[in-house]
């Protein structure tokens, strides 16, 4: 697949919107992991939104249906609503019993007011300014990463580059050796991509995990992560330290509120697989972008620093790598002629709505200087809004910057592979060329 571009660098959308809207299949089953495995069904979430844009869909599981919204401007105004649209009994599509979601949770799963409490907990560690000082150690680690992967004419950048850059940032953050880090996100692969047979052996939709269904995703892998955070905590308690974000978590809030052992075993999983993955896809995306469009790899290469304001944002609504959230409906309401019933799963569409054609110009087009950039791959406008949405945005910005400045260019050398998922959308093997100043 080709693309031209314009003057201004952005690829004429032509030839992409043509693929996505014809060449696939219109109706793909959206809770199937198989559907997404040769990439997002953009033709059918075209479809959705122009034709049912609140949805049902029967799971083909035998679990619970749910509603989709797939639009814009409908996924930023529900995704406010929490007194509608719960997080509290789960965030993604699977059906739980009570006691496996008491088990399993983390903060994402619950709602305001404990939501905010829990958040005020962690909020500190991950903020822009506090983040803003991991610029030098993420450059330098960058360099490192990049210089190792252009010893090699051709590599897989996924895992030479998209993999390494947060796997190292995660070992530093949370003050752990950079020997653990492998091992890290490895079981952290093994929780969040627990639908690829390429990552775990207890493939969810494929074989019986009953044995683990208290267990973070239903695998085996949370029980070595929570012995491993139980270790950490104890660690950081007898050691005093202070230089890295679990220590800045484990300190009392203004109220004197303190961190659970629960609390911290759960959200340690949710770090080292959720901090890994959704920034490694992202920069696997943007790696993409510039291998196969040139024009914007030069747009970066010529351009200031400046470019960076609108070019990152841009970069990941175009990766989405977290497709979905779902939510459970508190009570009755009605979306665009549909009852919805209390109960009903609602499933939120992020990379859905970032593709809306009613809400974005020209949304198959990568326009690095796009301004305003209303997208929602970060769960933007509700109280859900991600985490480490600073610390992504950093690493995609340095990363970019670091190939564009090293290289004269790159090339995708054969064909990629995508993670086999509906909840994590990502590459998870790309070869590429590179071209040597």
């Amino acid at each position: 697949m080709t693309a031209t571009h314009t003057a201004s660098g952005t690829q004429n959308s032509k030839t992409m919107q043509d693929y996505f809207t014809h060449c696939q299949d219109c109706h793909a089953d959206l809770s199937s992991h198989d559907a997404f495995s040769q990439g997002v069904p953009h033709a059918t979430f075209a479809r959705m939104r122009r034709e049912d844009p609140m949805a049902w869909s029967d799971s083909s599981d035998g679990s619970k249906g749910f509603w989709s919204i797939t639009r814009l401007e409908d996924i930023l105004a529900y995704n406010k609503q929490f007194d509608l649209l719960s997080s509290a009994r789960g965030i993604r599509m699977e059906d739980q019993s009570e006691e496996e979601y008491l088990a399993r949770r983390t903060f994402q799963e619950t709602d305001p007011p404990e939501h905010r409490q829990t958040r005020a907990l962690v909020n500190k560690a991950f903020s822009r300014p506090v983040v803003a000082h991991y610029e030098g150690l993420i450059r330098e680690l960058a360099t490192e990463i990049l210089e190792t992967a252009f010893a090699s004419d051709e590599f897989d950048a996924v895992d030479a580059i998209a993999r390494r850059l947060p796997m190292r940032m995660l070992a530093r953050i949370i003050g752990v050796p950079d020997s653990d880090g492998e091992w890290l996100v490895a079981k952290g692969d093994e929780l969040i991509a627990n639908t690829d047979p390429n990552y775990t052996n207890f493939v969810v939709d494929q074989v019986d995990t009953e044995e683990f269904r208290l267990m973070p995703f239903r695998s085996p892998a949370g029980l070595e992560l929570f012995d491993y955070a139980k270790k950490h905590l104890k660690h950081l308690q007898e050691k005093g330290e202070t230089d890295n974000v679990l220590s800045m978590i484990l300190q009392p809030t203004k109220t004197g509120t303190v961190m659970t052992e629960t609390d911290f075993r759960n959200f340690f999983c949710l770090l080292v697989a959720a901090g890994n993955d959704t920034t490694r896809y992202s920069i696997a995306s943007s790696i993409k972008a510039i291998a196969n469009f040139p024009q914007l790899f030069q747009q970066l290469k010529e351009a200031d620093d400046s470019i960076y304001e609108t070019a990152v944002d841009e970069l990941v609504r175009w990766a989405s790598p977290t497709m979905h959230f779902r939510r459970t409906a508190t009570r009755d309401f009605e979306l665009h002629g549909k009852q919805v019933r209390e109960g009903d799963k609602v499933v939120l569409w992020f990379v859905a709505g970032n593709r809306d054609e009613t809400a974005i110009d020209d949304p198959y087009t990568i326009d690095l200087t796009r301004s305003p950039n209303r997208y929602v791959a970060f769960g933007q406008g509700g109280p859900h809004v991600c985490l480490g949405m600073w610390l992504a945005r950093l690493e995609v910005k340095v990363v970019m910057q670091e190939i564009t400045k090293m290289l004269q260019g790159l090339e995708q050398s054969g064909e990629h592979k995508y993670l086999r998922s509906n909840f994590i959308g990502g590459i998870r093997y790309l070869p590429v060329r590179i071209k040597r100043a």
